[in-house]
């Protein structure tokens, strides 16, 4: 394995590329852009790179379906850190362009919803196609086949193309999660403002299925921060759910979760515990009464007396 290299949903100028920069380890790796979310992760499977940074969530649009697919198929792969990137578009053109000129346009498809408002009261007449990525998008701008593309307003240098408009966005405060991604190992040490992520198949369809399996959280007071139904391929109807749990898999509430869902679900693929970005310890709320983890010693201790005939 190259534990030197790291890979990221490419070409260079991506968000992605902007998270991961963000990260101190970054400086000292290897960073190799990916044509795809699927070849990223491949690298880390086949072992050319140590891990990949991917998006996964949206706070405008939500999952990004082509991670989480990944993630809850192939050979298996674990999340390590989370990266909280603002986001904000820049209307990118070949210099010399005026805002008249741009009859055609491009970005990554999660971009488009983005910008959606701004397109219909400043370019109405725009046809916009969707390209693999924002950074690949100002690329097909540079070899003249759009007019303008939607992407990171660092992205213009690297591809010779100027900001026409910036702070395009119609949702204030939006932002993007990625996840860094390596192969499975034993999770980092928990923090005390931690997230941990699963996957879930259901077993036979019946009426409250689904809730049965969120009662298995509820009853021990996590909190779940995402859940997302993806088909499964097997067929309509058939659904794995993704989720995020507030804490650690070493958190008694979490673990005694996940033995639940284990003894019910036909399969649960763990995809790791690592801190939450942006949250202090002192900012996550307490656990509920009676789900701490000292709760749940005491009420081992107090079963192993009844057990022992000293109740």
């Amino acid at each position: 394995m190259s534990a030197t290299r790291f890979t990221y949903l490419g070409p260079e100028g991506t968000f992605t590329e902007a998270a991961l920069r963000t990260l101190p380890e970054a400086a000292t790796r290897e960073l190799v852009p990916m044509v795809s979310v699927p070849a990223a992760l491949d690298a880390v499977r086949n072992g050319e790179a140590a891990a990949a940074l991917v998006p996964i969530e949206n706070s405008v649009e939500g999952g990004v379906t082509s991670t989480l697919d990944e993630l809850a198929g192939g050979v298996p792969l674990m999340i390590y850190r989370e990266v909280l990137l603002p986001i904000a578009f820049a209307l990118l053109v070949r210099p010399g362009t005026e805002l008249s000129d741009v009859k055609t346009v491009t970005g990554h498809p999660v971009a488009q919803p983005q910008v959606r408002n701004w397109l219909r009261s400043n370019l109405p007449d725009a046809l916009w196609e969707s390209a693999a990525s924002n950074a690949d998008g100002a690329r097909l701008v540079q070899e003249g086949r759009f007019d303008a593309a939607f992407a990171g307003e660092f992205a213009a240098a690297t591809y010779g193309l100027v900001p026409l408009v910036t702070e395009i966005h119609d949702a204030q405060n939006a932002e993007t999660r990625f996840v860094l991604v390596g192969r499975p190992a034993r999770p980092a040490a928990p923090t005390g403002a931690d997230k941990t992520s699963v996957v879930l198949w259901m077993g036979d369809d019946h009426p409250g299925a689904l809730l049965e399996l969120l009662q298995e959280f509820a009853v021990r007071g996590v909190n779940l921060m995402l859940i997302q139904s993806r088909p499964t391929g097997a067929g309509i109807g058939n659904y794995c759910f993704a989720i995020d749990a507030e804490g650690h898999i070493s958190d008694r509430r979490v673990g005694e979760a996940l033995m639940g869902l284990k003894r019910t679900c036909p399969q649960i693929r763990f995809l790791g515990s690592y801190p939450r970005a942006g949250v202090a310890q002192g900012d996550v709320q307490a656990a509920r009464a009676g789900t701490s983890d000292g709760d749940f010693t005491a009420a081992s201790d107090w079963l192993t007396r009844c057990l022992d005939g000293r109740p």
